[in-house]
């Protein structure tokens, strides 16, 4: 399953904590994109704000293996997570299609 994890950082946090330990959490990170779980890893253009694509097999998996992160482990940031489904839709394309033969 697709899921996209949109971070929230916690309103305790301060610079120097993510400072602290951010190169912890991006080896990690890396560690974490070599397994296949993060697919993709963006930073939101308007504002700091990190945005991943996950693989997982479910929500629950999803969060425990986040918690591998230092800096959620650390209480500094969550992520909400969202779970993405294939779109169906072009599907109306063949149907209409092959419906008059």
């Amino acid at each position: 399953m697709k899921i996209i994890a949109i971070e929230k950082e916690k309103p305790d946090s301060t610079p120097e904590l993510f400072k602290e330990f951010s190169e912890l959490e991006a080896i990690e990170a890396w560690n974490l994109y070599q397994e296949g779980f993060i697919r993709e890893i963006y930073f939101r253009a308007d504002k700091s704000c990190a945005i991943l694509i996950l693989e997982s097999n479910t929500l629950v998996e999803a969060k425990e293996i986040l918690q591998r992160l230092p800096f959620v482990k650390r209480g500094l940031i969550s992520f909400d997570l969202i779970p993405l489904k294939p779109y169906p839709g072009f599907s109306r394309l063949f149907k209409t299609q092959f419906s008059s033969e």
